[in-house]
């Protein structure tokens, strides 16, 4: 009698990682494409339950776990837009930790970084020490935050952070309370890159020309030209993952001008008559209004986290390797360097220049006391990199306001832009901003003031969003810790913003980052 021949095993054949499917997007990258539309609570997977395996024999039921197995790295069938796939921001979901590293550095270190010494006058060693250290950890952790918000919600990614706001605080309160912020941080941001990228064009241009030159110089307003110019020609690249090489470039000009503006300042000799007891005036009321204007100047040099979800949003996502992960990563390597660019600017600037220091930072006072005890080369390679890193910093900050455009456009058309269109919309921005900046030469001073206004962003808003969305118990250390620092971040803008008034009041005390000659 023959012998029945086993069972054969079936099995799935191990597949490579494969990230969400994708559709051709307008300038040829690849995207996401749109789910089903089914309920909240179904995945790809959830048919393939313990309770329905139970009564199945085991080949059948290793087939299914298999399939489960290989439902689970094909990855979750998110409910995207469809319109994503047209934008800038979300066209692309290429992305890595690389990736993210980059544009969370660029984002991060750049102009604002260079002021901190004079948070320093203000408030001195140990409280502008104890500022910064607690500003840093407190954003890394709301940082943090974002991270793990943006797919908070199973089959739903949070691409913005206006659609954070609204799942938060709902569809018209969360439009009033971030829509402002992010909008400034954004077009705000590129104005006033504008400013300081045509001012230090024309100082790069003076130090290697030297004082013996004949030619015609450009005037400051031309100077600014010349640089809204290059920004707009380096805009015309599609999407967020295609400036991750303008990115790269950003963060290593950041890196190298931060360090060879605190090294210079501490080999050279110190001023006479230094000293480094904190600036305070005759009335109490007033050098409460300083030290909160300090302390609004180090808010201001955090800044970058309305760029988190979009950053976030440029990669793949699956249920085995969520898009938190190599976004956190990259974040972690790039605030080490932040951590590495800030605090020497701040404590180096400060040994260097004291309370002589002028209210545009390091880098004015640099050129101011040692511009002929420093080599024409070095004072002019500095100048150049803080050029190309502004040039950089210009299109990461300008791509949410690209992509508002954008989504305007195909809401109303229901088409991808065309590339003349999304080249006309990155036109009209970069001279828009350049009418705003030649109409508010002042808006630098401006930065106390608006730093106080955009800090939620930062510091309150991230807390106050995991509190309504995760849910932690109520009366917990996580539901109490959380509601806090919202509140303390709250209160802190509201300081700030009345420092900021007070020192735009009063001339002297007003924050300039260059000042043209």
């Amino acid at each position: 009698m023959e012998e029945r021949p086993e069972t054969e095993l079936i099995s799935i054949p191990a597949t490579p990682r494969v990230s969400t499917p994708e559709i051709l997007t307008p300038s040829g990258q690849r995207s996401p494409r749109a789910a089903s539309k089914e309920g909240k609570s179904w995945t790809p997977t959830s048919f393939i339950s313990p309770r329905f395996l139970s009564p199945i024999g085991t080949p059948m039921k290793r087939v299914l776990v298999n399939m489960k197995g290989y439902l689970e790295e094909v990855g979750h069938l998110t409910k995207l837009n469809p319109q994503d796939a047209w934008l800038p921001i979300t066209e692309s979901r290429n992305g890595n930790a690389h990736y993210a590293a980059f544009h969370n550095l660029n984002a991060g270190v750049g102009f604002q970084a260079l002021v901190l010494p004079v948070a320093f006058a203000y408030l001195g060693w140990s409280w502008g020490i104890l500022s910064l250290t607690i500003a840093y950890c407190w954003q890394l952790y709301t940082l943090w935050i974002l991270v793990q918000l943006h797919e908070a919600v199973p089959g739903k990614r949070y691409n913005r952070y206006v659609e954070l706001a609204q799942a938060a605080f709902g569809e018209r309160l969360g439009v009033w309370l971030a829509l402002f912020p992010t909008v400034y941080l954004s077009a705000g941001t590129a104005t006033a890159l504008i400013l300081i990228g045509g001012e230090t064009m024309k100082l790069f241009f003076q130090i290697v020309c030297g004082p013996t030159c004949t030619s015609n110089p450009l005037t400051t307003v031309e100077w600014y030209l010349v640089f809204t110019s290059l920004s707009i020609v380096l805009s015309q690249l599609p999407n967020l993952n295609s400036i991750a090489g303008l990115s790269l470039i950003g963060a290593v000009t950041a890196i190298t001008y931060s360090t060879m503006v605190w090294i210079l300042s501490v080999s050279q000799q110190r001023p006479p008559s230094i000293s480094y007891e904190p600036l305070s005036l005759s009335q109490p009321s007033a050098s409460v209004f300083l030290a909160m204007n300090a302390l609004g100047i180090i808010a201001f040099s955090f800044r970058g986290h309305n760029l988190a979800l979009e950053i976030q949003s440029t990669m793949p996502s699956t249920f085995k390797h969520p898009a938190r992960v190599p976004m956190w990563k990259g974040a972690k390597v790039a605030y080490f360097f932040i951590a590495m660019c800030l605090f020497p600017i701040a404590i180096g600037g400060f040994w260097a220049y004291g309370n002589q220091m002028p209210p545009g930072g390091i880098l004015t006072a640099l050129y101011a006391f040692h511009s002929h005890d420093i080599s024409r080369g070095i004072l002019a390679l500095t100048f150049l990199l803080v050029v190309f890193n502004c040039l950089s910093s210009f299109q990461i900050y300008s791509m949410p306001a690209f992509d508002s455009f954008e989504a305007g456009y195909t809401s109303r058309t229901n088409r991808p832009c065309s590339i003349w269109v999304r080249s006309g919309f990155r036109v009209f921005f970069g001279f828009v901003s350049f009418f705003i900046g030649v109409a508010l030469p002042f808006l630098s001073s401006l930065a106390g003031l608006l730093g106080g206004l955009t800090l939620p962003v930062t510091f309150a808003y991230p807390c106050f969003m995991w509190v309504l969305i995760k849910q932690p118990p109520k009366y917990s250390f996580n539901w109490y810790f959380n509601w806090i620092l919202g509140w303390l971040g709250v209160c802190f803008s509201l300081a700030f913003s009345i420092g900021g008034i007070w020192s735009m009041v009063n001339d002297g005390l007003k924050l300039k980052f260059f000042k043209p000659s």
